[in-house]
């Protein structure tokens, strides 16, 4: 793990901006978000993915921190005050009070394009594999997945009517599928076939749920200090959560379900998924 997230903060430096660029606080906004550390779970996921068809040079690491350039937007977006308004993300300012709320926006909105300007120009050699990417990455980023995700998360707040249905939509999408996306991603630049990419995904859906549930266990059971964000923010915005619609055991036992599922997607792989295994397990023993 510590291998992959130091090749994924080397990828981050490399194919961001520099952030003396002009427009410089647009560029040192966009930097500022991006290398505030992290788990950099989905990045490491398109890399480790790679790995497992035999990719070990950096042919996956535009991809991964596309991905991570997509996931940082819908961060620094998420904070805003009209979205969660919050001010601690990754245990500093969240980029609205860094800078102020215009500059975040701007530095999101140019994240978003950048993911796509990574994808189109690293891969422009293979023009099969860059339509692949370029897909993937939109359809998981798009109004049916994350942002779709995202408007079906704020209609549910304070919305004492929804249901577990509800809920699997919102997170299948605001969460999940960027998780996907991470494992497609790999798997499409390691030229996997399709019985591969079609378990991955079955483990990239589990894996988000569980990475989901694990989050609203931990926003009611943690302190602030501990997650680097913001604790107890769901249930003061009245938000439907997995924790307040089961209650904490159901909650967990959904997760040890998902967890199980997803190795037994990753066991369909004809690779060595060792270490995809050892991480899904350890996602839901995480503490913050």
């Amino acid at each position: 793990m510590k291998r992959l997230v130091a090749r994924v903060e080397r990828g981050i430096d490399l194919h961001l901006p520099a952030a003396d660029a002009r427009p410089a606080r647009l560029h040192t906004a966009m930097r500022y978000s991006m290398q505030a550390g992290g788990k950099r779970l989905r990045p490491v996921l398109v890399l480790a993915t790679a790995e497992l068809f035999g990719i070990t040079d950096d042919r996956a690491l535009p991809a991964a921190v596309a991905l991570e350039c997509v996931h940082t937007y819908s961060l620094i977006h998420d904070d805003l005050p009209c979205m969660d308004n919050d001010d601690l993300r990754r245990g500093r300012p969240t980029a609205h009070k860094a800078f102020d709320e215009a500059t975040a926006l701007l530095a999101g909105d140019a994240l978003l394009t950048h993911a796509f300007a990574l994808l189109a120009g690293n891969y422009a050699d293979d023009s099969t594999l860059a339509r692949a990417l370029l897909a993937e990455l939109a359809d998981a980023a798009g109004s049916r997945r994350l942002i779709g995700g995202q408007m079906e998360d704020l209609l549910a707040e304070k919305n004492a009517d929804a249901t577990a249905d509800d809920l699997e939509f919102i997170h299948r999408n605001k969460t999940a599928a960027m998780i996907e996306a991470a494992f497609a991603l790999g798997a499409l630049v390691g030229q996997a076939d399709e019985p591969a990419i079609a378990a991955l995904r079955v483990a990239g859906r589990d894996i988000g749920l569980v990475f989901q549930i694990v989050d609203d266990i931990l926003d009611a059971t943690a302190s602030s200090g501990v997650l680097g964000k913001t604790a107890g923010k769901d249930a003061q915005a009245g938000k439907t959560t997995y924790v307040k619609l089961h209650g904490l055991a159901t909650a967990r036992g959904i997760a040890v379900e998902r967890t199980e599922s997803a190795i037994a997607a990753l066991a369909r792989v004809a690779a060595d998924t060792r270490f995809l295994t050892t991480l899904t397990r350890e996602l839901i023993a995480r503490e913050k």
